[in-house]
């Protein structure tokens, strides 16, 4: 876990914006099909408690979609800025796509998950890797 005890962050458009007061995870990479497709490359994402983050949407531009039952992504609606996902595993915490943050982070990047999945246009650089089925 990051030191990060405050964070902000946003959609592109500025429609949605969040906040983090706790902790965050490091960064983790996840090359699955479904997250790339997703994201448009990797989902890089870190990881806070959900009763640690307050979202303000006015305009109630968050969209959730649900390809499976055990996870879900959300975006907004206006910019399609892809900003969470959710598992039904562990309903208690929820993955927030790490580029919406608000710089200096303070996180880092510390693992690629599904590198089996990797597209074969992307190299990786020396993280573990999880080639998970």
């Amino acid at each position: 876990m990051s030191e990060t005890s405050d964070a902000e962050g946003r959609c592109l458009c500025g429609g949605i914006w969040y906040a983090v007061r706790g902790e965050l995870r490091d960064v983790i990479n996840c090359h699955c099909e479904r997250c790339r497709q997703f994201t448009g490359h990797h989902m890089a994402a870190t990881r806070a408690r959900l009763e640690d983050i307050s979202i303000e949407d006015a305009n109630s531009l968050l969209r959730w979609f649900f390809p499976v039952p055990e996870a879900g992504y959300a975006f907004c609606s206006r910019c399609g800025s892809s900003l969470f996902w959710q598992s039904a595993a562990d309903p208690t915490r929820r993955s927030i796509c790490a580029g919406t943050l608000d710089t200096p982070t303070g996180l880092r990047t510390t693992q690629a998950l599904w590198t089996s999945q990797a597209s074969d246009y992307h190299s990786r650089s020396d993280l573990p890797e999880i080639a998970t089925q």
